[in-house]
């Protein structure tokens, strides 16, 4: 029931890394009556990650390798106040966050953390909880934070937070690409916003890619897909030029991580993943290379 790998544990500390996603599907099939939009997509955990350490003090107490995050917004800061008022309970901690993923970028850091802290703090207090109480206070935080308390590949349905880990989990090499883009406030809301009833589709190119999955074939760049593409060239000016001259320098298609503005190549080797990586350092870009991640133990 972690949503990381434990690296320390004893009766004052917990160490999570809070790993980084990105969607190799993103459906919207409608806008739901409450406002949220129905979604059908295919999350898949990378190593890229934050990591977390928790120790046992009389109040909650947050601080960041990032100062401009370390305030009450911080989604760490809620799930803990969340956690403490569930299991109304009275404990305290220290929170030690230092950040990897890069913030705004798609790659969902933010929920990866408030995940590991509902995790972390669960055991640092000895609560307990099971699985599906720490899933549903995460869904209250954000529609994709509950995919964190599980990894590897799964699919996720409803607003995003209905989770169903695929049986078979993918092992394949990612190259992320960081465009020099202005990313405005809000700008998941305002890729929604840019939708329209055209770009709603019935999830099946979705439910195809998990067949495909389950029964052991190999994902290819036309098995992807992101309801965004169109909306992110208008959310992130810019961003649809770099990507097709990166796509030309690399002779591959770069897909949007999730809510972008973050890019990545789809690579099924090492060497594939490391020369496409060198191509793109050649021409100053920013870049990672990450593997894909099975479920958290």
């Amino acid at each position: 029931m972690e949503n990381s790998f434990r690296i320390a544990d004893n009766i004052d500390m917990i160490t999570k890394q809070a790993c980084a996603k990105v969607n190799l599907t993103l459906e919207v099939l409608r806008r739901r009556g409450d406002g949220y939009h129905e979604v059908r997509t295919i999350m898949q955990a990378i190593d890229i990650s934050d990591t977390l350490t928790f120790e046992s003090a009389t109040e909650i107490n947050l601080v960041c390798s990032d100062s401009s995050l370390q305030n009450a917004d911080n989604l760490v800061s809620k799930a803990a106040l969340l956690l403490r008022d569930h299991a109304n309970c009275r404990e305290g901690a220290r929170i030690n966050l230092t950040k990897r993923i890069p913030g705004a970028a798609g790659l969902g850091g933010g929920s990866s953390n408030a995940a590991a802290t509902l995790a972390g703090l669960n055991e640092l207090w000895g609560l307990g909880l099971p699985l599906p109480d720490l899933a549903f206070l995460a869904a209250k935080l954000g529609s994709d934070v509950p995919f964190f308390l599980h990894g590897g590949t799964a699919l996720a349905e409803g607003r995003g937070e209905r989770i169903t880990p695929l049986k078979r989990t993918l092992m394949n090499w990612i190259v992320l690409l960081f465009p020099e883009v202005a990313i405005p406030d809000k700008k998941t809301a305002r890729l929604y916003g840019e939708l329209s009833a055209k770009s709603f589709t019935t999830g099946d190119l979705t439910k195809g890619v998990v067949r495909r999955i389950e029964t052991g074939l190999p994902l290819e760049d036309a098995d992807l897909c992101n309801v965004f593409d169109d909306a992110a060239g208008v959310i992130f000016p810019g961003l649809e030029e770099f990507r097709k001259t990166a796509e030309r320098k690399i002779g591959q298609r770069l897909h949007l991580a999730g809510s972008g503005p973050t890019l990545f190549a789809w690579c099924k080797e090492e060497t594939n993943a490391m020369g496409i990586r060198q191509r793109l350092i050649a021409e100053d870009h920013s870049t990672h290379v990450a593997r894909t991640t099975a479920p958290f133990p």
